[in-house]
């Protein structure tokens, strides 16, 4: 006997009794954005990797750890998209999308990062991002906060806190920044080798770092709050004001600094206390400099994205997660000529009842058999097609989870006896 293969580690299989509430995040978030006037696009998981370097930066763990990165057959360097964000404003370039035009877009599927796995974090995870092209004021900052809350009241989910920070322009960066340098220099020998590697490239990492040994001098470190430009002081003045306005709590944090280099001015997560060490669900924010990076011309932008493995676990830890779909009705077929006109009869039923799920019995076996298979696929009713009902143009409505007898039912008057039975079509018996 062949050995069987597994899976990559770190890629998980999404089986079916786990996938109803996959099915009922991804629709509530279809149903929030498009309250919010937000379209979907989809761009590949392939990209070439020049677009992640500059986007994400040469000195982030993603790039330099992280990335599925490959030569084509052409010599081409392409790499498994490890975010969104990059890909998303790519495309807006490549087709025109930014010229003259602001774009709020959606999008979702699969991400690849090469990571240690573990509960909530996989090296193929899941993402739904929502991204805001063309827009400058805090108002859509806002708008993007107070839909992300939305989404979490709908899908039922409490527990989760809202923090914010701000980043400034690149330019106040720059000058906290050098004062971030002066600082850790101080403390050198304090730091972690990772911590020591990014002083050179990217000092404002070292205060995302989760290495506990570093906390204490992570404290003492300058705030980039008390070094923000006036504009974005404002801008994020602003901000705070609208989200008290529309009665949303957070929290200020400024040692919040996210993963990725482009960001700027507002950057916020929202975080749980239910999910260990994997605390953040969603976290987003500005990235005004990433279009022209990329080579478009300067396109202010922010956007969020949220970790769908992250938010079924908090939605089962929750008691929010869907059951798996059942059966509404299961069709048993006894004989060779009701085996014939069973595909035909599920047909007829379907078309009458839209959404109906009807499971028909194939492969044969005994009635015996095809009764136990009803049971077994959660069905409220068993309709039962023998050659003898056939003939007389009847079929069996058995009840499966009541006690109430089985009866005859005229083939052309099944639909109402159906839904007289309480099963509603593409809601399930009720």
């Amino acid at each position: 006997m062949r050995e069987i293969i597994q899976a990559v580690r770190g890629m998980n299989d999404l089986l079916p009794g786990d996938s109803a509430a996959w099915q009922s995040l991804e629709r509530a978030a279809r149903e929030t954005f498009a309250e919010y006037g937000y379209r979907e696009i989809r761009v590949p998981v392939l990209e070439r990797t020049e677009l992640f370097k500059r986007s994400i930066g040469e000195f982030t763990d993603i790039v330099e750890k992280e990335m599925y990165t490959f030569l084509d057959r052409g010599d081409d360097s392409l790499t498994l998209r490890p975010e969104a964000t990059a890909g998303i404003v790519r495309a807006c370039l490549s087709n025109g999308l930014l010229h003259n035009q602001r774009q709020k877009l959606w999008c979702m599927g699969p991400m690849f990062r090469y990571e240690r796995p573990q509960k909530g974090r996989y090296r193929q995870f899941h993402q739904i991002d929502v991204e805001a092209l063309g827009f400058e004021g805090p108002d859509v900052d806002a708008e993007l906060i107070l839909m992300s809350a939305r989404l979490w009241r709908r899908l039922g989910i409490g527990g989760v806190s809202l923090q914010l920070n701000s980043l400034g322009t690149p330019e106040s960066r720059t000058t906290y920044r050098g004062k971030l340098v002066e600082y850790f220099r101080r403390h050198e020998s304090s730091l972690d080798e990772d911590s020591r590697r990014r002083l050179e490239g990217n000092p404002m990492r070292i205060l995302d770092s989760k290495n506990p040994a570093m906390r204490e001098v992570v404290a003492g470190a300058p705030l980039i709050t008390d070094h923000l430009d006036p504009a974005s002081a404002e801008h994020f003045d602003r901000l705070r004001s609208q989200l008290d306005d529309a009665g949303l709590a957070f929290t200020v944090n400024p040692r919040l600094v996210r993963g990725l280099d482009y960001y700027s001015r507002t950057v916020f997560e929202w975080i749980t206390s239910d999910l260990g060490s994997q605390d953040a669900v969603c976290s987003g924010g500005r990235y005004d400099g990433l279009v022209a990076q990329l080579g478009g011309e300067p396109v202010p932008a922010i956007g969020w994205a949220l970790g769908e493995e992250r938010v079924v676990e908090l939605m089962r830890l929750q008691g929010r997660a869907d059951a798996e779909p059942t059966v509404d009705v299961y069709l048993a077929l006894a004989g060779t000529a009701a085996e014939r006109a069973g595909l035909q009869l599920a047909e007829r039923l379907r078309d009458a009842l839209p959404g109906l799920r009807i499971e028909t019995n194939c492969g044969g076996g005994s009635f015996k058999s095809q009764l136990k298979r009803a049971d077994r696929s959660g069905a409220r009713l068993a309709v039962i097609l023998g050659d003898d009902e056939l003939a007389r143009g009847v079929a069996t409505l058995k009840p499966l989870r009541e006690t109430t007898e089985q009866r005859p039912v005229p083939l052309d008057e099944l639909p109402g006896a159906l839904t007289a039975a309480g099963v509603t079509a593409g809601r399930g018996p009720h």
